[in-house]
């Protein structure tokens, strides 16, 4: 076949001369050297075994592999080769059996620690813990003070004067944050009764129709939102339940707080003092109780002693005025004077 060179020992010369030669004494009768030089030229015959592993049949073609000639498997040479060629192929299946273990092995190693029982605990969130309450009783009427802020109720309150009849003061404060204190008695030394209220469009103070009073029901708006009430038309009792809860939560009012007992009161008590003297003070001294909600349940004050009537209620959406808007003087808290003659 093209491309491959046969070589033949030298002892194959004597085979082949020129001009012929008789039989090889293995042939077959009948047959004969063909003419040559007994050199590379001059062929073997099949039957002689040991040159056909130097150079095999074209029907080795196919043995890509080093596989030799049918004719070749009997000889040393051609196990030799079957060997090595069984060899590489033992060689080549134990690498692609170990490359597949090493990819399974690193595969295995990648996904384990995403996978479910990996290595890694998982640290469960931790609860934060509640925090305890405070203990001193600055800080406690603090706290109930804040919720006192947010308190929104229908509630009604007794109030009991030593040189008067009980009075009753109701108490509205709205969902809208607008609220309405009625406090009967509250002005012109006890003659007039008045309700102080807040809208979005500022403070109002209203005279009530009332026996004593000759003038109908009408709102006078006496401040604007956050604005400072004068304080001769100021009942005081309505701040109970607006702006002085937010002095009690202030760490730089000057206050003295102690915890205190006032006979019939739910609650907590403390004992609220000013400690610097002041033309106009942030608040009353006096007793202040108070449920953990935030509601007002009683308080002893210069004016009187207050206490909750029933449970409170819901609050309303918002409030309303008790009556029109009137252009007139607001009613002061100092009984009117006598003329002279």
């Amino acid at each position: 076949m093209p491309g491959i060179t046969c070589r033949f020992p030298a002892r194959l010369g004597r085979l082949g001369r020129p001009g012929g030669g008789p039989p090889h004494p293995e042939a077959p009768a009948g047959h004969t050297t063909p003419p040559g030089d007994g050199t590379a030229a001059a062929h073997p015959t099949v039957t002689d075994r040991s040159t056909t592993a130097v150079c095999p049949t074209v029907t080795d073609r196919g043995t890509a592999r080093g596989h030799s000639t049918v004719a070749d498997r009997g000889t040393a040479a051609g196990h030799a080769r079957g060997l090595a060629a069984a060899l590489t192929r033992g060689r080549r299946r134990r690498f692609l059996v170990v490359r597949g273990a090493l990819g399974l092995f690193l595969f295995t190693a990648v996904a384990a620690p995403a996978g479910c029982g990996s290595g890694t605990p998982t640290v469960p969130p931790t609860t934060p813990g509640v925090p305890a309450p405070p203990t001193e009783p600055r800080d406690q009427l603090a706290a109930y003070a804040a919720a006192a802020q947010d308190r929104r109720l229908v509630a009604t309150y007794v109030l009991s004067v030593a040189d008067g009849p009980d009075r009753t003061i109701s108490v509205t404060r709205a969902m809208d944050g607008s609220w309405r204190v009625d406090i009967p008695g509250g002005a012109l030394g006890g003659q007039a009764d008045v309700s102080m209220a807040q809208t979005a469009e500022g403070l109002f103070q209203c005279q009530l129709a009332s026996a004593g009073s000759p003038d109908p029901a009408g709102c006078v708006r006496v401040a604007g939102l956050g604005q400072p009430l004068d304080p001769g038309i100021d009942p005081r009792l309505q701040h109970l339940f607006t702006d002085w809860p937010e002095v009690f939560t202030d760490r730089q009012a000057p206050l003295a707080v102690s915890t205190a007992e006032l006979a019939g009161a739910r609650g907590h008590c403390f004992a609220v003092d000013v400690t610097s003297a002041s033309v106009s003070p942030p608040l009353d001294p006096g007793i202040y109780c108070y449920e953990p909600d935030g509601t007002l349940t009683a308080a002893r004050l210069p004016a009187g002693d207050l206490r909750l009537v029933g449970a409170p209620a819901p609050a309303p959406a918002t409030i309303a005025l008790p009556g029109p808007l009137v252009d007139r003087v607001p009613l002061s808290i100092a009984a009117p004077t006598e003329p002279t003659s």
